[in-house]
């Protein structure tokens, strides 16, 4: 069992203070930074947009995952590409043409991942697995953090990484929602490589070291 990449999630950060919890992944030992992104329609609530992840962008040392919760994701490609992403995400509920979306998120430079709604199998993602770079399991109903981990999603990741060897991809397994020590080991043996944690982290007195346990979560030390 590898070691997990971790990707805090800003949007359980002070929004009063936001350099301070940059600053906090920054010196952590963190691999990404998760953004989620969302418009009050794909899902219901409204995070943060372009200007503010702009704002942030120049304080932040960490690859920036931005995970986009809205409709039509492919209509801004080209401006997510311009903050220096790592990996956009799409969910595959809010792509008609997902395929596409796919390689032009390739063409602007990032690595392309998908999003899955709990209640959506991953048996959508047979003929297009092998064309991404990460698979995004969402582990609680999008649009508002800090809710309950959803415990079918350790039956999802296995299914996941089933069809992944099945069709030779590579694509990574990210699980977003209610991650934390309790259910961070089980999603790693499960087969989860990114671990993406908000509440957890960021309402822990120390944050960093929250980060840390997640990193150990594969040899069950948390």
């Amino acid at each position: 069992m590898n070691t997990p990449l971790i990707s805090p999630s800003l949007l359980s950060a002070d929004f009063a203070n936001l350099a301070a919890g940059i600053d906090m992944v920054n010196n952590s030992d963190a691999d990404w930074l998760h953004l989620d992104v969302m418009d009050g329609v794909f899902v219901p609530n409204i995070s943060f947009g372009f200007p503010v992840i702009e704002a942030i962008k120049p304080l932040c040392c960490k690859p920036l995952d931005v995970h986009l919760m809205i409709v039509q994701p492919e209509r801004y490609i080209s401006r997510v590409a311009s903050l220096g992403t790592k990996v956009m995400t799409v969910h595959q509920e809010a792509c008609t043409h997902l395929h596409r979306t796919v390689q032009q998120i390739h063409a602007a430079g990032m690595m392309a991942g998908v999003a899955l709604n709990p209640a959506t199998p991953v048996a959508v993602l047979e003929d297009i697995v092998r064309d991404v770079d990460v698979v995004l399991l969402m582990s609680v109903n999008p649009g508002f953090g800090g809710q309950t981990f959803i415990e079918n999603t350790l039956k999802k990741v296995r299914r996941l990484r089933q069809l992944i060897a099945d069709t030779d991809s590579a694509a990574l397994i990210e699980v977003d929602g209610g991650v934390n020590a309790d259910t961070a080991p089980a999603l790693l043996t499960a087969g989860t490589d990114v671990l993406v944690s908000g509440s957890y982290i960021f309402k822990a007195d120390n944050p960093q070291k929250r980060v840390q346990q997640l990193k150990c979560a594969s040899s069950h030390q948390l």
